[in-house]
């Protein structure tokens, strides 16, 4: 992809440098003890490689500003909370296989170009409801992602280590060179689709419609080539983007660079960062933060956010109105998305706001079971992303794009979908260490009703 240096800015952020989020209140940030232990990684980290480049970050607000438009869908999804262990070929082979095999669905459905944007390298660090976590009268220090401490409950585990952001950009570049090696060898090839398919999912009731999506696909590839009487090259590769949750904001202002050419600071951990629903303030550190960068930006938005607290966040993210900057991930769950969301619809459609409104029906819908797993029920998601369809719709707006927590590997961690699990399933395979997230057959299941509801 050619270095465009692309439009020169009409107004900079006022008063802006990665470091003035130091001036705000900063939520959901560790305490570290050593002082200079954090002073000496925050120096190491600043010397150390970008992980992604200026014109990854500007190609891929192009495509979100094509979104923006109905011209494209947007897919995103990965791990709630990656692990430094999960960094292995196997786990990062089978996350990437679900999403592209969604996509496949998505393109062929929807007859749209998909965005293609991955919750990993760098998915290490999430806010938790307390600093402490109590177990038989002890407490101690919640876990916060391997980026910050260690989920074993002993005191050497539980304590903020700022060694850890550099392991985490070790793992993280580990993990965008594996991904960029597959699909620059053709691992993402429209046409062997098939060389996608993940054996423990033969079974699954949806395998024959995939294979009849799979198998339409390479009828078209072969029909076009057999007209243009050549391959299609650029059939053997897809854009892949990266993005994490902008938490831990030392991390994120060690990465935050100016590269020749280009104006502006860039974010270079990742494409496509995010503001979760805690730390959303517009007055806070993490908002005062990602004002400043040029990458396109996310914010989560509850039922609890009002029509004024969101116009306020659009104003201090994207105050130009800018294409392709920003990003309202929606997270309303079942029982409230058809009250909660109309009246923020209404809003930024009233004041011509430019965004991409994308749904997570996801974290709304979480709920602990009788035998104490945290869960969610599958048909609450499927009921929330199904209303989400209908209230754009009704508000004649759009919803450009899904956000979800997914994995490629045989787990039992929500329940219902395809072979309908229940509370007794998720003992078999309950493996994450933060939230519940979809096995493949849950997401496919998803990527089958966006194209009922938006598609053919």
């Amino acid at each position: 992809m050619a270095n465009e240096q692309g439009p020169q800015p009409v107004h900079l952020p006022e008063a802006w440098a990665p470091e003035s989020w130091l001036n705000r209140e900063a939520l959901q940030q560790p305490q570290y003890p050593d002082a200079g232990a954090l002073a000496a990684a925050e120096a190491e980290l600043a010397r150390l490689p970008p992980l992604v480049t200026s014109w990854e970050v500007l190609a891929l607000r192009r495509q979100l500003a094509e979104a923006q438009e109905g011209k494209r869908f947007l897919l995103q999804g990965g791990d709630c909370a990656e692990s430094f262990k999960d960094c292995e070929s196997g786990l990062i082979s089978n996350r990437l296989k679900v999403l592209l095999q969604m996509s496949v669905v998505l393109v062929h459905g929807l007859r749209l170009p998909v965005v293609r944007v991955g919750r990993f390298a760098g998915q290490y660090a999430k806010p938790r409801s307390a600093d402490l976590e109590t177990r038989d009268g002890v407490s101690l220090p919640s876990y916060r992602g391997d980026l910050i401490n260690a989920p074993e409950f002993t005191p050497e585990s539980r304590t903020p280590d700022p060694r850890r952001m550099i392991e985490g950009h070790s793992r993280s570049a580990m993990t965008m060179n594996f991904v960029r090696s597959l699909i620059d060898g053709g691992f993402a090839d429209l046409h062997h689709p098939e060389y996608w398919d993940l054996a423990w999912v033969a079974h699954s009731p949806l395998a024959q419609e995939y294979q009849r999506r799979v198998d339409a696909i390479g009828d078209a590839v072969r029909f076009m080539e057999t007209l243009s009487g050549e391959s299609i090259h650029n059939l053997n590769r897809v854009e892949f983007f990266t993005s994490h949750e902008a938490l831990l904001l030392r991390y994120e202002q060690g990465l935050t660079r100016q590269v020749p050419r280009q104006w502006g600071w860039f974010n270079l951990s990742t494409h496509f960062p995010w503001i979760g629903m805690r730390t959303a303030d517009v007055q806070g550190a993490h908002v005062e933060y990602l004002r400043g960068v040029r990458n396109p930006i996310a914010v989560k938005v509850g039922p609890s956010v009002t029509p004024e607290q969101l116009i306020r966040l659009v104003d201090a993210l994207n105050p130009h109105d800018e294409p392709g900057r920003l990003t309202l991930i929606h997270r309303m769950g079942r029982a409230k998305i058809e009250t909660a969301l109309p009246p923020l619809l209404e809003c930024v459609k009233r004041e011509g706001r430019r965004v991409l409104w994308v749904a997570d029906p996801m974290h709304g819908n979480t709920e602990s079971t009788s035998n104490g797993y945290k869960t969610r029920r599958f048909e609450n998601i499927l009921g929330e992303l199904d209303a989400a369809f209908d209230v754009h719709a009704a508000a004649g707006t759009r919803l450009g794009g899904v956000h979800l927590e997914l994995t490629g590997e045989d787990v039992t961690e929500c329940l219902g979908g395809a072979r309908e699990l229940t509370e007794r399933d998720l003992e078999r395979a309950y493996l994450s260490s933060v939230d519940p997230r979809l096995n493949y057959e849950q997401s496919m299941e998803l990527a089958m009703l966006i194209v009922k509801k938006r598609g053919a």
